[in-house]
């Protein structure tokens, strides 16, 4: 077998090195040129072991064996010819808490429907992912856990639901339908991996001094604007550069952008004025989008306080404070200034809190969910296009 524009870091002694290939594991038996090993150079290998369960995901990694005197390698490359998906690195979770890939999901019932709703894990123990995911995943670099609700390209409202134990993720209602969001030409749904911050609320007792609006009593939202498409209750760790101040029917509804610190452009990303350099244009469609999207359904264009002005990181993590504090007062009761009855506060993780519950109580809840079911039909209406961007706003 001969494979062509190889380039091996290690320095190569033409024979013992052992390459992954898809799903084989091969020995290199011949370097034709040890001199330039990125110009075309060939390698002639043979099979050495079983091919792996082709249900098997591969991971990479480097591992030194001792059948010879020689530096012997195996490396584990892409298959050329399998569009398994890669494992990340499986490295020690030093605090699993603060790692957004330690949370898993579970489904009830049927998506499409009244019924549906999905619960977020840690390990095997339900969270509320309002209260109990922690609002930092590394506060030191003052990054944050996102919690997806709605994946990039997607029409479905799903959201946190305030109002039901341990608040799983659900498709927001309006006069007993289920809601999806118009697609407002040329966007189609979401144009952004769309969740919140968990441990935050917008109080709708507390007035903002710097736009004068109330909050509207949800966990802050956040833009995630990476490449990657995100699954629904997917919690991801996330990079803050600023935010908007969207007055939504005159609520104040703060809009954070941030993006994935594992994403390729994240480096490249420290504030707002790079999302412009970067990825010219997205703030501006953030903002169309924002104005337009409830057009459709007979309402009108949504505002934005400082003349639609995205606003830098330091001012964007001063309102993430500011509702964590919020929250704070929320989850331990403490000085909220609203009947909050229809609040759900259960949590299993907040210490010190009245509303912490045991696993006897989370059980209870669980047990009372429909079993998980195939998706039910949509109405290809959702599809439809809407040309409101160019009414005069």
């Amino acid at each position: 077998m001969i494979i062509k524009n190889l380039v091996i870091a290690a320095s190569v002694a033409c024979t013992g090195i052992s390459i992954i290939w898809g799903v084989r594991k091969y020995r290199i038996l011949k370097v034709d040129s040890r001199q330039d090993m990125d110009s075309h150079s060939n390698i002639t290998m043979e099979p050495i072991v079983a091919a792996k369960s082709l249900e098997e995901e591969l991971v990479p990694k480097i591992e030194i064996e001792k059948a010879s005197p020689k530096l012997v390698q195996d490396i584990t490359l892409p298959s050329p010819v399998t569009e398994t998906k890669h494992k990340k690195n499986t490295k020690e979770l030093k605090n699993p808490l603060q790692t957004s890939e330690y949370y898993t999901i579970e489904e009830f019932g049927a998506p499409n429907t009244l019924e549906y709703r999905v619960f977020l894990k840690k390990g095997t123990t339900y969270l509320s992912p309002f209260h109990d995911i922690p609002l930092f995943a590394n506060k030191s670099k003052k990054t944050y856990n996102m919690v997806v609700e709605v994946p990039r390209w997607t029409n479905a409202k799903m959201e946190i639901c305030k109002e039901e134990p341990l608040n799983p993720i659900k498709q927001d209602i309006k006069k007993g339908n289920l809601r999806y969001v118009a697609n407002c030409f040329p966007h189609h749904g979401y144009i952004w991996n769309y969740g919140a911050l968990p441990q935050t609320w917008e109080n709708p007792n507390k007035v903002d001094e710097r736009t004068g609006c109330r909050g509207d009593n949800d966990p802050i939202d956040v833009c995630e604007i990476g490449h990657r498409v995100a699954k629904r209750g997917q919690v991801i760790e996330v990079k803050v550069l600023g935010c908007f101040a969207l007055i939504d029917e005159g609520e104040m509804d703060w809009k954070i952008i941030a993006i994935d610190v594992n994403d390729p452009l994240s480096e490249k990303l420290n504030n707002i004025d790079d999302v412009e350099k970067h990825m010219p244009g997205l703030l501006k469609a953030t903002v169309e989008w924002f104005r337009v999207y409830k057009i459709p359904d007979g309402k009108p264009a949504n505002q934005f306080a400082f003349n639609a002005e995205a606003m830098n990181k330091d001012f964007a993590h001063e309102v993430i404070h500011e509702t964590h504090i919020y929250w704070k007062q929320l989850i331990h009761n403490q000085g909220t200034g609203l009947d909050l009855e229809n609040l759900e506060r259960t949590c299993v993780n907040v210490e010190n809190s009245q509303f912490k519950v045991d696993g006897v109580k989370v059980a209870e809840i669980i047990s009372a969910l429909p079993t998980k079911q195939a998706p039910a039909p949509v109405s290809p209406e959702i599809d439809k296009w809407h040309y409101v961007h160019l009414q005069k706003l």
